[in-house]
């Protein structure tokens, strides 16, 4: 029977679209992580619940998504009670999320320490996982820190952002960050990879639920007025009402943008584990198993003539024939046939852009 530490809170975030993995597998109206993506029997936010439960109480996890996914969310968490589902009326990024779920955890515990972790990652070291979590809850728990996890490169990867760290002192566990990169050229990709200091930006956070408030209260000081307004009705009957008036209202910014770049106490701690977002299709050929030939195959009966390192997915079991294709993502759903370069890759969001302008049922 697992002991949990009371203080120990945790926020799922599950409001994004996955907008890189369309067609198909991601869509306005069921993305990515309502999907078993790996044939795992479970999906992605099965997978992030079930790992995180390990440590933190299931009482203590609260998920944040859009009204629109919130039955999907009680299907597939079936143990989230309702008053742990907290709706978005808009997508607003990171940041303003992240501040409403801090002050619902400290309404209810002063002494909390929240864990923030996407819902669509996937992380097969479980123990390795929950052993950085929790030696990162212990560092929040003792001293004012902003800790992230960061995962070390395997590849000069350009849809990912990056944190470089002071590099003095390799074997701390816990590494100062020195600064927070864009997502690179590959060019800069390369040169941070040979660097040695530089870390995949993986979006799952640590730290005191009092302390980021009052991080908010630094550094985002309208979005912090116009959320605080509100905390008397947080975890009441009239939090719904509070949140749908003024929710809208508040700045569309990421929590790196808004706090983490701008504040001197934010750490970082290599991760152990092996990881990937799964945010693109380059991705999920990463963890597919491959035939003779590198091509990986979802669904689909594949005969690749003269065809090498391609991912092909359909919607149904056809019979796809390839010929002369090399390093392509080709995925055959019911309404579009998608082909472009696994190298192409980061151009998938702005091509469902402008399909969407000419043709809105396609989402």
């Amino acid at each position: 029977m697992t002991t949990y530490n009371n203080n120990f809170y945790a926020v799922i975030m599950a409001g994004g679209i996955g907008s890189r993995f369309w067609p198909r597998v991601s869509t306005t109206k069921y993305p990515k992580q309502f999907h078993d993506m790996m044939g795992t029997g479970e999906t992605l936010i099965q997978l992030t619940y079930n790992r995180i439960s390990n440590i933190v109480q299931p009482e203590n996890i609260l998920v944040l998504t859009n009204e629109s996914y919130k039955d999907i969310v009680k299907e597939q968490l079936p143990k989230i009670k309702e008053d742990q589902i907290v709706l978005e009326p808009a997508m607003r990024n990171t940041a303003p999320c992240i501040l409403l779920a801090a002050l619902k955890i400290r309404k209810m515990n002063e002494d909390a320490v929240m864990i923030v972790a996407p819902s669509d990652h996937w992380i097969t070291e479980k123990d390795a996982f929950l052993d950085d979590i929790n030696f990162a809850l212990q560092m929040a728990s003792k001293e004012d820190s902003l800790i992230t996890l960061g995962i070390r490169p395997t590849n000069p990867n350009t849809g990912f952002g990056y944190i470089q760290f002071e590099n003095n002192a390799q074997e701390e566990r816990l590494q100062k960050i020195t600064r927070f990169a864009e997502k690179p050229t590959l060019r800069n990709a390369k040169k941070y990879l040979e660097e040695g200091n530089y870390l995949w930006n993986a979006g799952i956070f640590i730290w005191r639920a009092s302390f980021i408030i009052d991080s908010f209260s630094t550094h985002l000081q309208e979005m912090y007025r116009l959320i605080i307004d509100g905390e008397k009705d947080l975890n009441g009957p009239n939090e719904d009402k509070f949140i749908k008036e003024n929710y809208p209202q508040a700045q569309n910014i990421s929590i790196d943008y808004g706090i983490l770049e701008k504040s001197d106490s934010v750490y970082v701690i290599p991760a152990s584990f092996d990881w990937d977002d799964l945010g693109t299709w380059g991705a999920m050929y990463n963890q597919l198993a491959k035939d003779g030939h590198k091509n990986a195959v979802v669904n689909a009966k594949l005969i690749p003539e003269n065809s090498t390192g391609n991912i092909v997915y359909t919607h149904s079991s056809k019979v796809v024939v390839i010929q002369g294709m090399e390093d392509f993502i080709v995925v055959d759903d019911k309404d579009v046939l998608l082909i472009v370069p696994r190298e192409k890759e980061q151009e998938i969001k702005n091509i469902r852009a402008r399909v969407l302008e000419k043709f809105e049922d396609l989402g």
